[in-house]
């Protein structure tokens, strides 16, 4: 990549910029052509502080405005169309404005998504008022060290205007661009079916509004329903993330399925399933959409067939996830409208689940089934007081380190499995030796008996043993 570029007379220090960190080209978010446009107009050092900035003020944007995360392919949505924007201030402050690129692709590529997931606008409004802040902040504090003292004042004063007068008519090009899409959205048949489901799932729509919810999802809304959330870290894989949920949702025996996208890289979907569990032998559903379980009827009359079987295994289903490189997690089947939203409310905790076992650097589950983890996603819905409560039932054994994992982990599975060094030393794949040995060395870091609050102790380890830093660790040191 070459460096050149011309300089406005007084700008020679943004030339002089540089990241704190080591941070390479390849980290940015930008397409690698864009990289290299922004290389040849400004050079490396400004570009990878750019990089890093950027990193910075989405953090900061998300943080305070949670509604423009929402997954972490939304995130890295988010990320690119912020990083755009800080390269385009940048040649702004080297050129001119009439040298910036016109507005960016993934920057209108996130007003769209905004628009799809119901943002409000003020909100979208809100996350340009923080990311400018944050940019003009770190700018300025650029310029007051790299430029002479004589002259701060007055560089400091021309760079606060020229961003100001910069985002302003950035956001003015972003609203225009989300009253059209909106207005192009609106009047969309998908928007209308995500209206309805966010109207269901929050209580608004009556008991006489659900026959006509049912006719305009195409979805009997009166059946048994099981939810599950879909995500995957790839900006741009909705086609792939609805076939991975009807897929999966088919596998746990749904006769027809409700597929509502959702964010970038993340999607809502439910079946109607059997509440029994069962599908018929032959892997297919009856036309009336019932399924018989032990020669009962069903309760609309229909006559059982011949021959059930389970559903689809949860280690099937997550191995074709794992092939279509996403995540999915289950709620539990539930009847009518209630059941509804009520599995929906499960998945989403069994996905918060996942998202802090992935935070805690644990290997990624791809289905997961709320019943498997409902304690552990209540125990953490105060993830505050459920750290408070690890460090003190554990004390010293709630240090960070490879040694102590490793006693919590021996201690978690040995009150787990009644204290069977043969099952502990099996499902660890170490020497019964090495069992006892831990075991012991646990107790005496604990300064008591396993007898002595062994509830709580369990309790305790099996937090630590899922979420990891998250509960080890106060908050204010997780988010610095």
């Amino acid at each position: 990549m070459t460096e050149t570029g011309g300089r406005r007379p007084g700008r020679a220090w943004i030339a002089r910029l540089g990241p704190r960190g080591e941070v390479d080209l390849d980290r940015a978010a930008s397409p690698r052509a864009v990289v290299e446009d922004a290389v040849a107009r400004v050079g490396t050092g400004p570009v990878r502080w750019a990089i890093e900035l950027n990193s910075v003020v989405v953090r900061r944007i998300v943080g305070e405005v949670p509604a423009l995360g929402g997954s972490p392919a939304a995130v890295e949505l988010l990320r690119r169309g912020n990083e755009a924007t800080t390269l385009r201030a940048l040649f702004t402050l080297v050129d001119g404005p009439a040298a910036a690129p016109p507005t960016d692709e993934a920057i209108l590529e996130g007003i769209h998504e905004f628009v799809h997931r119901a943002v409000p606008l003020e909100r979208v409004l809100h996350g340009v008022r923080v990311g400018h802040a944050a940019t003009t902040e770190a700018f300025l504090r650029a310029c007051a060290g790299l430029v002479d003292a004589e002259v701060a004042v007055d560089e400091v004063t021309a760079i606060s205007r020229e961003l100001f007068s910069y985002v302003d008519d950035l956001s003015d090009t972003m609203i225009r661009a989300y009253l059209v899409e909106h207005e192009v959205w609106s009047t969309s048949a998908a928007a209308a079916r995500a209206d309805i489901v966010r109207s269901l799932l929050s209580g608004d729509a009556t008991t006489t509004d659900v026959g006509e919810a049912s006719r305009v999802l195409g979805y009997d809304l009166r059946r048994t329903h099981e939810a599950v959330v879909v995500w995957s870290d790839a900006p741009n894989g909705s086609s792939t993330l609805q076939a991975a949920a009807t897929e999966a949702l088919r596998a746990r025996g749904a006769t027809t399925t409700l597929v509502v996208p959702v964010a970038s890289g993340r999607l809502w979907a439910w079946g109607t399933v059997p509440s029994d569990g069962t599908v018929p032998s032959d892997g297919t559903v009856p036309s009336d959409g019932t399924v018989p379980s032990d020669g009962t009827v069903p309760s609309d009359g229909t006559v059982p067939s011949e021959g059930t079987r389970r559903t689809g295994s949860w280690e099937t289903i997550a191995e074709a996830l794992s092939r279509q490189r996403t995540q999915a997690a289950f709620g539990t089947p539930g009847g009518g409208v209630e059941g509804f939203r009520r599995s929906h409310r499960e998945a989403q905790r069994g996905e918060r689940v996942e998202r802090l076992r992935r935070e805690a650097g644990r290997v990624p589950r791809h289905a997961t089934a709320y019943a498997d983890v409902a304690a552990i996603a209540l125990l953490a819905t105060d993830l505050d007081a459920a750290g408070d409560f690890v460090r003190r039932e554990l004390g010293g054994l709630a240090t960070r380190g490879a040694s102590m994992e490793a006693l919590r982990t021996t201690l978690y599975h040995y009150i787990g499995a009644e204290r069977s060094l043969v099952d502990v030393a099996r499902r660890l794949h170490v020497a019964r030796g090495t069992v006892t040995y831990r075991v012991k060395r646990a107790q005496e870091v604990l300064g008591h008996g396993l007898d002595d609050r062994r509830f709580a102790l369990h309790t305790a380890l099996a937090l630590a043993e899922e979420l990891g830093d998250a509960v080890l660790l106060p908050r204010d040191v997780t988010e610095r």
